[in-house]
């Protein structure tokens, strides 16, 4: 039976994700990644899953790869065949956090890079401890970062900062990633996952299926141009019109009492 390395934990509606490798500060190895996307897999299709909120064991959030395992162990090898064939796909880790379709919210504890801060970017919403840390190391290994740091970083904090980020491989603190826009608040560390839970909590009583769809509208925002999202809006409203949740939503209103929302 494979050692538990990430974790997973349905609190109501939010399910915890919390990267469980304190000894090599939250390090990714093949089995870790492995289960993270196996968790993310599993919120992805969880009935009750409304909101996810991803953290690390103290003292760091995620210190990247496994240097040891993943670039100098015995299966370099078979890592660096599988990235030279002819049509390699992204790393299906990243790939479960970004397709998740229910929000996102990162709760970051302490050091994320590297590929630890690529998971972050990977998330919709960020709050950090006054202890969190951020760099994309990539350079620094003669290498490029993943699709957090080209395809969301640039979008987060815009081109230039982001390019700065890349080039350098400099490590910036909470303050400054508030700074510039990379984390929503920075909050004292004793105060982090009882902000995040507070927030996920929040987003999580919220109707699940408009959740769903709005999370899926921003990420449209991204690639279509006005007219295509304006049509995709009419489209989704034309839905959302005749659920439960928006009945119970005005007549909750109506009443002047809180909506009970079931998803339907």
């Amino acid at each position: 039976m494979s050692e538990e390395l990430i974790r997973f934990e349905l609190r109501g509606h939010v399910a915890e994700v919390t990267l469980a490798r304190a000894e090599s500060r939250n390090a990714l190895n093949f089995e870790a990644y492995r289960q993270l996307e196996a968790a993310f897999r599993g919120a992805q299709s969880h009935p009750e899953v409304r909101c996810v909120l991803l953290t690390g064991v103290d003292p760091a959030f995620c210190s990247g790869d496994d240097v040891k395992e993943i670039m100098a162990g015995p299966a370099r090898e078979k890592t660096v065949a599988t990235l030279r064939q002819v049509r390699p796909r992204a790393t299906p880790a990243a790939i479960a956090v970004l397709e998740c379709d229910r929000p996102v919210v990162a709760a970051v504890n302490g050091a994320a890079v590297g590929w630890g801060m690529d998971l972050t970017l990977f998330c919709d919403i960020r709050i950090a401890s006054e202890r969190a840390k951020f760099g994309e190391l990539f350079i620094k290994r003669g290498l490029v970062s993943d699709i957090g740091g080209l395809y969301r970083l640039p979008r987060i904090v815009g081109p230039s900062k982001a390019a700065e980020l890349l080039f350098t491989g400099d490590v910036i603190d909470a303050v400054e990633a508030e700074r510039i826009g990379l984390v929503s608040q920075v909050v004292p560390h004793e105060s982090l996952l009882p902000t995040a839970r507070a927030l996920a909590a929040k987003i999580a009583a919220n109707p699940p299926l408009a959740l769903r769809y709005m999370k899926e509208g921003l990420r449209r925002a991204q690639l279509a141009d006005p007219h295509e999202l304006g049509a995709w809006v009419s489209q989704t409203l034309g839905v959302l019109f005749q659920t439960d949740d928006h009945r119970e939503g005005v007549r909750a209103f109506l009443e002047k009492r809180a909506p009970v929302f079931k998803g339907s």
